[in-house]
């Protein structure tokens, strides 16, 4: 593939990747039967402020992005574009879609919010151009301590979790879901969405398990 074809490709893949992983979600919002830990996070933050949940997520990944300056962490473009593209889709889809009452109509949406989640996930990965900011704030954690990224991840989350229900974020049957399923989701979707490489058109996929399925965001 052509450079700038693949270049294309990537940025193509990094917007529609970021876009979609604010409305999933959003869809997650409506859904109401748990969120994501960051999204718990927000959430609760968005009941203690009055902001929206959108954006309350950018505020939060512009400071942590800022966390990385002492963690000597380099963002890239996706970083920088995860921080906005993902509280404006999430805001944006919210104040389209009506909201869900019957659980009937809220499981199909959660459903679909957590595989819409993995999608996204593998599109933004797969175009390398650099992790989500709440990612980095892992790998820089387990740089600067030594500590293994599944042991920074987890007590990172289980803080970030305690504090957003604690503020009135919504967890569930939905949390647990997502967690079980967004790292095998996550990992097929960036098989799919693989960008052949320069050298011999092979395409470059993570392996184990991927870093981004974190963000959320």
């Amino acid at each position: 593939m052509p450079t700038k074809s693949r270049l294309g490709r990537r940025l193509i893949q990094l917007y529609i990747g970021l876009a979609l992983y604010g409305a999933s979600s959003a869809l997650l919002v409506e859904a109401g039967l748990g969120l994501e830990p960051w999204n718990v996070l927000h959430q609760g933050l968005a009941e203690l402020t009055g902001l929206t949940i959108g954006v309350v997520s950018i505020i939060v990944g512009a400071a942590v992005l800022l966390l990385w300056i002492p963690l000597r962490q380099r963002p890239g473009l996706g970083t920088v574009s995860n921080v906005f593209v993902v509280g404006i889709a999430m805001d944006g889809t919210l104040a389209l879609v009506p909201e869900a009452q019957p659980l009937a109509v809220r499981i199909p949406l959660l459903l679909a919010g957590i595989l819409l989640n993995g999608v996204a996930t593998g599109l933004y990965i797969a175009a390398r151009f650099g992790p989500g900011p709440r990612d980095g704030l892992m790998t820089g954690l387990h740089q600067r301590t030594g500590r293994s990224v599944r042991l920074m991840r987890t007590a990172v989350e289980i803080a970030v979790v305690v504090t957003g229900f604690a503020l009135g974020g919504t967890i569930g049957v939905g949390t647990l879901l997502y967690a079980v399923s967004i790292g095998p989701l996550a990992q097929l979707f960036l098989r799919v969405f693989a960008v052949p490489s320069a050298s011999d058109g092979s395409t470059v996929v993570a392996t184990g398990q991927p870093g981004g399925a974190i963000l959320r965001r």
